[in-house]
């Protein structure tokens, strides 16, 4: 991953939650923002499930502090 902090932004400030994997991958691939390697990254290291938080995101995708 190569932006890692415009994904955090991303995932804390533009995602609405609850939110499935399936929904945030479609709307990572839609952003123009990310390279498709980032995108290929958080689609494949994404667990499949249902988020209510930004934090559980980030803490699924071990870029919590």
């Amino acid at each position: 991953m190569d932006d890692v902090k415009g994904v955090i932004h991303h995932i804390k400030d533009h995602q609405d939650y609850p939110a499935t994997k399936e929904e945030m991958v479609a709307e990572c691939e839609n952003l123009m923002d990310f390279s498709d390697g980032d995108k290929k990254w958080f689609s494949e290291n994404l667990p499949d499930k249902t988020y209510n938080s930004a934090g559980e995101v980030l803490k699924a995708l071990k870029l919590d502090d």
